[in-house]
């Protein structure tokens, strides 16, 4: 709600929701108009307000956005003062809503015959570029997830490792056309410094199919010997690694991408996860939380999960969107500005909300992954100006439904990335993460 004040100080009631905003350019800078009873109205934003206007809901915020246009209809102008009442919100995000995503392709992942991942992968990343740095700081503390298709084939060369530790590279048959991977401990060894360095808050993506086969489709079954992930959070801890959490795989509920593992089994394996990080966290001041499955979301599989894993084991419940479709599809600007497409994805939001609030209120929802377009994102759209539209849309309905974090995928990397893969400039979407008033 907020009240607008004639120059008669009659005072009245109008919904922002309601209110046409319009705003213009002149010599004494952006002058913005309310169309109220048929006249324009102009909104002045006095000293103070503008903190009122810092403190509203995100999907307010986003409302004025999108609502401006860089003209005025030529119709009589009334001077007047609107204020923004942001006392009542609707939902409430993490403090550290805003998050980014580190991936593990390497520089020959091709799509539409084009290979955008330059060397940004968690491995290859160069954490001494300055822009970099800068980048990272300028959120202050900006929550980045290591984590993506590659995950679940992340061997941690530590402990008593039961299988040779190489490199990625290309495999005909592999999970997405990739061997297994290799970090070693003084690659991260150096992601941590660089982290500790820029004020990270981690959240760090495990291998949920190791020890596991291959059944039948995409189907994997077998236990998940945890030993490996048992060892690599044991040596994280041992030299004082600050990971706010720990997420159990990638895309492997439901049908999965590539792979998938059936919700109960998936359910006792983070029970077991959960035990784990409490025996080797015990004594220790921070005990991160455990996030999964990191997928998309089937509301079936979502609620088995949380039924089977129990109360108060699962602390955040992610899944991924990419509702734009394929990077490769021409009429990717025109999915961007169709507001109907947009909102499609809205039932999603909704969904999971009931679901978490039915079957797991102590958990929490959250967006891992989303990039807009997969596979890579669209090459000249996703790194544009125009794909702001979609990514400022996103984070006005996630706010909306009670989503806590929302991950863009990528922080660089892909068409996507806010920063470019070989530059490391910032894109236009880098720029959206706060709007100003």
């Amino acid at each position: 709600m907020a009240y607008l004040k004639h120059l008669s100080d009659k005072y009245f009631d109008i919904n922002i929701a309601d209110v046409e905003i319009r705003q213009t350019r002149d010599g004494s800078g952006i002058r913005r108009f309310a169309l109220v009873e048929g006249a324009w109205i102009m909104v002045v934003v006095k000293s103070g307000i503008k903190e009122k206007f810092n403190q509203m809901e995100f999907g307010m915020i986003l409302i004025l956005f999108v609502a401006s246009i860089p003209t005025i209809l030529a119709e009589d102008i009334s001077y007047g003062t609107i204020v923004v009442d942001g006392t009542t919100s609707i939902a409430q995000t993490d403090d550290n809503f805003v998050c980014a995503t580190i991936d593990w392709w390497p520089h020959d992942k091709c799509d539409y015959k084009q290979c955008p991942w330059n060397y940004t992968s968690a491995i290859t990343l160069d954490l001494s570029h300055p822009i970099l740095t800068k980048a990272i700081q300028a959120f202050n503390r900006l929550r980045i997830r290591i984590g993506g298709s590659l995950q679940d084939q992340v061997l941690y060369n530590v402990g008593n490792l039961k299988s040779p530790c190489h490199p990625f590279r290309k495999m005909k048959h592999g999970l997405f056309g990739f061997s297994k991977g290799c970090l070693q401990m003084k690659r991260w060894d150096e992601l941590n410094h660089f982290f500790n360095a820029t004020s990270v808050m981690l959240t760090f993506g495990l291998n949920a199919l190791y020890g596991r086969h291959k059944k039948k489709g995409s189907l994997w079954g077998g236990e998940w010997d945890s030993s490996n992930a048992r060892d690599f959070i044991k040596y994280s801890i041992s030299k004082g690694y600050q990971i706010d959490s720990w997420e159990y795989g990638n895309e492997l509920s439901g049908n999965g991408v590539g792979a998938h593992v059936h919700a109960d089994r998936y359910g006792k394996d983070l029970i077991h996860l959960k035990k784990i990080i409490k025996e080797l966290y015990k004594g220790c001041q921070f005990e991160p939380s455990l996030v999964a499955p990191g997928g998309f979301f089937n509301q079936q599989w979502f609620t088995k999960l949380l039924q089977v894993s129990g109360s108060n084991v699962l602390d955040a419940i992610s899944h991924h969107i990419y509702n734009l479709g394929a990077g490769s599809d021409p009429k990717l600007v025109s999915k961007i500005l169709d507001p109907n497409h947009l909102n499609k994805v809205a039932n999603t939001f909704i969904n999971l909300a009931r679901t978490v609030q039915t079957h797991g209120p102590w958990s929490s929802a959250w967006v891992g992954e989303s990039g807009g377009a997969y596979n890579s994102g669209g090459p000249h759209v996703s790194d544009t100006f125009v794909n702001s539209f979609w990514y400022l849309d996103q984070l006005g309905m996630a706010s909306k439904y009670h989503t806590k974090v929302y991950c863009r995928q990528t922080l660089i990397g892909g068409n996507y990335g806010l920063l470019n893969a070989t530059t490391y400039v910032p894109n236009p979407d880098y720029y959206r993460q706060e709007i100003d008033i």
